[in-house]
C-alpha cells in the first residue's frame, strides 16, 4: 500500500514538474514570438545597391521589422498589385508616376497617413505629392546630358547647356539617345522639349537631334557606356544612371539643361497590407532626414525631396530646389502624363523606324546649309510632325495609349503604322527636293 502511494506520489510530482516545464516553455515561446521581427514586404524596381543600404539602415532604426523585397519593373508591378490580396505586398516604392496613378485609380492604395512636415508638395511645375494623400515622392531623378569632355573638345563642340545645342551638325553620329518607346525613363525626355518649345518647334528640334543620333534600346549598352567608350561624345539620360559610372572614375560630366525635368519616385501603402504599421514606418523612414541622406551616398546619388538634406553636400551636387527657383523645372509632369505613351510612340514611328534614311537626309541638308544654301523647304519636310497638336489632344486617341506603360512591348497599332507612312512620305519629299537642288 505504501509502495503504491509512493509510486502515485512520484507520478503526481513528475506530472506537475512536466506541466511547470511546459508552462515555462510556452511562456518563452510566446516571448520569442512577440520579439520576432514583423515582416514588411516592399515591392520595388530599385537596384540592389540602393536597397541594401536602405534595408540595413531601416532595420537598425526599426529592429521590430524585417524587410522582404520583391523586385518588379512597373509594367509587371501593375498586374501584380491589381490581383486579389495584392500578392502580400505592403509597400510599393518605385519611379513610375503613371503606374502610381493607375494603381490609385484601381483602389490599390490606402492613405499614406504619415507626418509630412518639411516636405514640399511640388518643385517648379511638377507635383511631388498626390493631392489626395495616397502617395508621395521620396526622391527625384533629373534628366540631362552625359558628356565626354575630351570627345566634345576633339569635335570643337562646347558642352551643351540646353536642347538646341544638341542640334549641332558636328555631333553627327556622336549622340547616344534612348528610344523612348523602349526605355522606361525616356518618354518624359520627349515631352520636356515639347512643353518647353511648343509642339511644332519641339518636334522640329527632336527631328534634327534624332538625325544626328544613334539609338540605345532596352537590354543593350547604356547611354553612359556609349559615352565612356567614346563611341558617343554626348548622350541624353537620367542622372542616377550616370552617377555610379562617375563615382567609379569614368571621365564623364552630367549637365542639367536650362529646360529640365524630374522623374519622381513615389512610395505608397497597399490597400491589402497585412502590416500597415510597418508599412508606414518604412514610408516615414525613407522620407526622414536619415533616409533622405542615404539617397545622397556617392554610389546612389539621388536627389532628395527634403530640402534640408542638401546641407553639407559637395558644391557640385545638383540642388534642384535652387534650380527650380531659376525656372529650370517649369515642366509640368501632371499635364504631360497622359501624353507620354503617345509621344513616345510617335517619336519611334517618325525617327527610329527608317532612321538611316532620315539621318542621311539631315547630313545632306546640313552640308548644303554649311555651303550657304537656303533650303527651308527641305527643313520643313523633315521637321513637320506626323500628328498635329490638336489631333494628339483627342480624348479617343489618348484613351488608346493611356494604359501603355513606359518600356512595354506592344505591336504597333494601325494609327501608329499610319504615322510611319506619313514620316516616310515626308522623307521621300525631302529627298526629291534635295535632288532637285543638287544637294
Amino acid at each position: 500500500m505504501t509502495a503504491e502511494l509512493d509510486d502515485k506520489g512520484y507520478g503526481r510530482r513528475r506530472l506537475l514538474r512536466g506541466i511547470a516545464r511546459g508552462t515555462a516553455l510556452l511562456a518563452v515561446g510566446r516571448q520569442a514570438l512577440a520579439a520576432a521581427p514583423a515582416r514588411v514586404t516592399v515591392m520595388t524596381a530599385y537596384p540592389e545597391e540602393v536597397m541594401a543600404r536602405v534595408e540595413a539602415a531601416f532595420e537598425r532604426a526599426h529592429p521590430q521589422y524585417r524587410l522582404h523585397l520583391l523586385w518588379r519593373m512597373p509594367h509587371d508591378a501593375l498586374p501584380y498589385l491589381r490581383q486579389p490580396g495584392q500578392g502580400g505586398v505592403d509597400v510599393y516604392w518605385s519611379a513610375s508616376p503613371r503606374t502610381f496613378d493607375q494603381l490609385k485609380a484601381a483602389g490599390a492604395f490606402q492613405p499614406l497617413g504619415i507626418t509630412t512636415a518639411g516636405l514640399p508638395d511640388r518643385i517648379g511645375g511638377s507635383l511631388l505629392a498626390d493631392p489626395d494623400g495616397y502617395y508621395r515622392a521620396t526622391e527625384m531623378a533629373g534628366f540631362g546630358f552625359v558628356a565626354n569632355p575630351d570627345a566634345l573638345a576633339a569635335l570643337g563642340v562646347a558642352p551643351p547647356d540646353d536642347w538646341p545645342a544638341l542640334a549641332d551638325p558636328r555631333l553627327a553620329g556622336r549622340i547616344a539617345l534612348p528610344n523612348p518607346a523602349r526605355v522606361g525613363f525616356a518618354p518624359v525626355l520627349v515631352d520636356i522639349v515639347l512643353q518647353a518649345y511648343g509642339w511644332e518647334r519641339g518636334w522640329a528640334l527632336w527631328s534634327e537631334i534624332a538625325g544626328l543620333s544613334n539609338w540605345v534600346g532596352r537590354g543593350g549598352t547604356s547611354v553612359s557606356d556609349e559615352v565612356v567608350s567614346g563611341r558617343a561624345a554626348v548622350g541624353v539620360s537620367i542622372d542616377f544612371f550616370v552617377a555610379s559610372a562617375m563615382a567609379n572614375g569614368a571621365p564623364l560630366r552630367f549637365i542639367y539643361p536650362a529646360h529640365g525635368g524630374i522623374n519622381p519616385a513615389h512610395v505608397a501603402i497597399t490597400a491589402s497590407s497585412a502590416n500597415p504599421e510597418g508599412a508606414r514606418a518604412f514610408a516615414a523612414f525613407v522620407l526622414s532626414g536619415q533616409g533622405q541622406r542615404i539617397l545622397t551616398h556617392p554610389d546612389i546619388r539621388k536627389l532628395p525631396v527634403r530640402p534640408e538634406a542638401y546641407a553639407g553636400l559637395p558644391a557640385d551636387y545638383h540642388r534642384p530646389f535652387e534650380a527650380a527657383a531659376r525656372g529650370a523645372y517649369d515642366y509640368d509632369n501632371s499635364a504631360g502624363r497622359d501624353l507620354l505613351a503617345l509621344v513616345a510612340s510617335l517619336f519611334e514611328q517618325q525617327f527610329v523606324i527608317g532612321h538611316e534614311t532620315r539621318a542621311a537626309l539631315w547630313r545632306r541638308l546640313h552640308a548644303a546649309e554649311g555651303a550657304g544654301r537656303e533650303l527651308g523647304v527641305v527643313r520643313r519636310q523633315l521637321c513637320a510632325p506626323a500628328l498635329s497638336e490638336a489631333e494628339a489632344a483627342s480624348p479617343a486617341l489618348l484613351a488608346r495609349f493611356r494604359e501603355r506603360l513606359e518600356g512595354a512591348d506592344e505591336a504597333p497599332r494601325q494609327v501608329e503604322i499610319g504615322w510611319q507612312f506619313a514620316a516616310a512620305r515626308a522623307q521621300g519629299a525631302a529627298a526629291r527636293l534635295l535632288d532637285e537642288a543638287g544637294a
